[in-house]
């Protein structure tokens, strides 16, 4: 067993690897940029969200006249989508766009903002609850305490399952290992199923060994860009959540640096970036059901009146559970219940 002097050391070793590593990229790109930013997002390259990041990076430098430049990270280049929020915290990544439920923990309000089950679907209320009525406000305040400025969040489409086997009836999730952070995993718990928490990165080779027997993805097109259903062909037709909502988060003493000019830029950046999310993920949506059922995607048969009851008796607890978490999550429940 390692004592506490070699675990310290081991963890120094691990920031000091990853800074080296994050180091080099930053040398292999250094501009006349004034400012030198690292952006880390949750997908591997070559994915369509990916490219959706990049934009927001090349909006950044173009809007910025080439003052900002910005180096896109992906999935497993540098730190792992579970490592992201602290990497940003701790400044070895400058901007980063966090899958919430991954960091549930450390940051309990995020799983709220992302979308509990039962939340609204409609994009219109969901901008409403962020920009009139007062969750924009209490995350800048959470998300501050933690040294992180929050920007403009965006909008992706519904939330689905995927499974190696049909289910049938709700009955048949008992006993699955299905990968599903957060809110996620609690609901399906409830169905009986056991959550597993892994990235985006690790879902395909996990259907494909039998780590697991299902899993969720942020959207439909995740499942099709991850290729899952090489390894797993079933689809539930019944969404976990209407739709997600994830920030843009920046680590706030590189954010101070900016001058007013800078940051604004910054801002008008991410808010555009929110607005090709919504769009283009409504639009690849479509285009990811063709994809996967050309491929042999089967959906599972639709699900019974019953099945009906039980999936929204799953999620009638976490409402409650999550606003006992802390104080900026009740704020948020109290909102939503006020405004539903």
């Amino acid at each position: 067993m390692m004592n506490k002097k070699t675990l310290g050391l081991k963890k120094k070793f691990s920031v000091a690897a990853l800074a080296f590593t994050l180091g080099l990229g930053a040398v292999a790109d250094a501009s006349a940029a004034e400012f030198n930013w690292r952006f880390s997002n949750l997908y591997t390259r070559g994915t369509a969200f990916g490219a959706v990041y990049e934009g927001l990076a090349k909006d950044i430098e173009t809007m910025s006249d080439g003052r900002i430049a910005v180096q896109v990270l992906y999935s497993g280049e540098g730190v792992s989508t579970e490592g992201l929020l602290g990497a940003v915290k701790a400044g070895l990544i400058t901007m980063g766009a966090p899958f919430q439920p991954m960091n549930a923990g450390e940051l309990p309000v995020g799983v709220v903002e992302v979308g509990l089950p039962g939340g609204t679907d409609d994009p219109v209320k969901l901008k409403a609850l962020f920009h009139d009525q007062g969750w924009g406000e209490i995350l800048e305040k959470a998300y501050g305490e933690q040294g992180l400025v929050w920007l403009e969040p965006y909008i992706q489409t519904p939330v689905y399952i995927i499974t190696k086997n049909p289910i049938n009836s709700v009955a048949d999730f008992k006993g699955l290992k299905i990968r599903a952070p957060g809110a996620y995993g609690k609901f399906l718990r409830n169905l009986g199923a056991s959550p597993v928490a892994l990235s985006w990165s690790e879902i395909y080779t996990s259907l494909a060994t039998g780590v697991i027997d299902g899993s969720i993805g942020s959207n439909l097109i995740d499942h099709r860009d991850g290729n899952h259903v090489e390894v797993a062909k079933y689809m539930y037709p019944m969404p976990l959540a209407g739709a997600q909502v994830l920030p843009i988060i920046v680590n706030r003493n590189a954010w101070n640096k900016l001058p007013e000019d800078l940051q604004a830029v910054v801002r008008k950046a991410t808010e555009n970036h929110a607005q090709e999310q919504l769009t283009k993920s409504k639009l690849w949506e479509t285009e990811a059901v063709t994809d996967m059922e050309a491929n042999g995607l089967l959906w599972s048969p639709a699900a019974s009146d019953a099945d009906k009851k039980a999936w929204a008796a799953a999620g009638a607890t976490l409402w409650d559970e999550y606003s006992a978490q802390d104080d900026y999550s009740k704020q948020l429940i109290d909102i939503l219940r006020k405004n539903q």
